[in-house]
């Protein structure tokens, strides 16, 4: 049997298990809420004790939740990964894109969108892209029917703390700094520093698809105005089959929240802005359920990487793990991970196993009947038999953890993973520490001098990935 037909198997035995229709089974929707820099620890279903979710914690009692699943370490890379099902170096997409640039996702990429309206669909993205913001590199222009939203980060703007006064200035400059001062970082020393000739003099844009709606928007009504956009396409595209990106701009900094949803957290600001994401889940999932069709829909939730800690309380909590985004290290890429379909996954069930935001295109994939190509490598895996239970082994023997890079500098392997051992290396491949995340999630403990099999098996592994990786990098796209 080949691989491609190993991998549709789990979507045949998917549409067998759905109703009858007239001509053919309905084919499943599809709804991917994508968190920006929340940490693994800030919800209440993976042990925040203070920021109340009920919404997504009961959306993990009806479903399944993963403790290792990642993500990559930077925003941009991340939704590569999603989009592209790969690492991010592999679609040379491992830095975060700024304003202005003249570069973007390649337009031979072929997305989870793109593959997905192959099988029918109707596809919406409602939030934030990162992935270029030139005309040719928009979302509505690789797979996305149409896309509503912001193309970078919500920092990206005038009101950056890092900018240049200049007086007057009015007050969302003024509220920036003084929360910049409170919380004790604004970027500076890294790609924001405007002393190395950086920083963002232009305007945040809120689109629809290529008209500009508004520069600089109420960042306040940005989570409300998501989700009244995705129950209002889920409304109109209910008869489906459909999918529905909504990465969402918050809880990166700067951190706002609705008017009549501020000041409800013991967790401050912070916990305002998760609270209130967790108010917009549990409108989607009422959504589904009014309309009957939770049963036909899988959603997913999950976050572009880990807590952006340099903010101090204006971030999340890594819960256990050490570090957070912009590393490597279990804190900055190990994300909450949380899918249900009502009925085809099974109930409360909560594993271990390595899984990835990269596997979503290819579980997707599958459990659409759509192929992916064949003409590319992709690192991602089809989570279907663990996500219904047929499974409780992770697709991945190992799992590679890459730093960020800049478009001109190729990005590290900083460290590699099977199992339960975690090792970490330098520019050289040279052990640099052993972990078993098993008995040590917090990465505290080097047991290097105990496990040198170990060490030799995932350095060779490590070199083996990096040379293939080289063999197979996709370009790049360029304005």
């Amino acid at each position: 049997m080949n691989a491609m037909k190993k991998l549709l198997l789990p979507a045949a035995a998917f549409l067998a298990a759905l109703p009858a229709a007239a001509q053919e089974p309905r084919k499943p929707n599809f709804i991917v809420i994508f968190a920006d820099d929340q940490g693994w620890g800030d919800l209440g279903i993976y042990g925040h004790p203070d920021i109340r979710t009920p919404h997504i914690d009961r959306m993990a009692r009806e479903g399944v939740r993963f403790t290792s699943f990642y993500a990559a370490p930077f925003c941009g890379p991340s939704r590569a990964a999603l989009m592209t099902g790969s690492y991010p170096p592999r679609a040379s997409l491992a830095f975060n894109h700024g304003p202005k640039q003249t570069t973007g996702i390649h337009p031979g990429e072929i997305t989870v969108a793109e593959l997905l309206k192959t099988q029918g669909y109707a596809t919406m993205m409602i939030g934030k892209w990162h992935l270029g913001d030139a005309p040719r590199f928009l979302p509505h222009r690789h797979g996305f029917d149409h896309w509503f939203g912001i193309p970078f980060s919500n920092d990206m703007w005038r009101y950056h703390p890092v900018m240049p006064i200049r007086e007057p200035e009015d007050e969302r400059m003024i509220s920036a700094r003084e929360r910049a001062d409170f919380t004790g970082f604004a970027g500076k020393g890294s790609y924001y520093d405007l002393e190395k000739g950086r920083g963002f003099p232009h305007p945040l844009p809120l689109m629809d698809d290529d008209e500009v709606v508004e520069y600089d928007p109420d960042q306040r009504k940005l989570t409300t105005l998501y989700t009244q956009k995705a129950l209002d396409f889920i409304e109109s595209a209910q008869d489906g089959p459909f999918f529905l990106y909504l990465p969402h701009a918050m809880p990166h900094v700067p951190l706002f929240v609705a008017n009549s949803r501020w000041g409800r957290s013991l967790r401050g600001r912070y916990g305002d802005v998760i609270e209130e994401i967790d108010w917009s889940v549990g409108r989607i999932l009422d959504k589904l359920d009014r309309l009957g069709i939770a049963g036909d829909t899988l959603v997913v939730y999950t976050s572009d990487n880990g807590p952006w800690l340099e903010y101090g309380i204006d971030a999340g909590s890594a819960g256990p793990f050490n570090r957070g985004k912009a590393t490597t290290w279990e804190g900055g890429m190990r994300v909450p991970g949380i899918f249900r379909m009502k009925g085809k996954i099974p109930a409360g069930r909560v594993t271990s196993a390595v899984a990835a935001n990269m596997d979503i295109l290819p579980t997707f994939a599958a459990l659409a009947g759509a192929e992916p190509p064949s003409d590319r490598v992709l690192d991602g895996r089809d989570l279907w038999p663990l996500l219904s239970g047929a499974s409780e082994q992770s697709p991945h023997e190992y799992f590679y953890f890459f730093a960020g890079s800049g478009r001109d500098r190729p990005p590290r392997l900083e460290a590699i993973r099977r199992g339960r051992y975690k090792l970490r290396l330098d520019a050289d491949f040279k052990a640099v520490a052993l972990f078993d995340l098993h008995a040590d999630a917090g990465e505290k403990f080097d047991i290097r001098d105990r496990q040198p099999q170990v060490i030799a098996k995932l350095t060779a592994q490590a070199k083996a990935f990096v040379e293939e990786l080289k063999r197979n990098t996709r370009p790049l796209g360029r304005s």
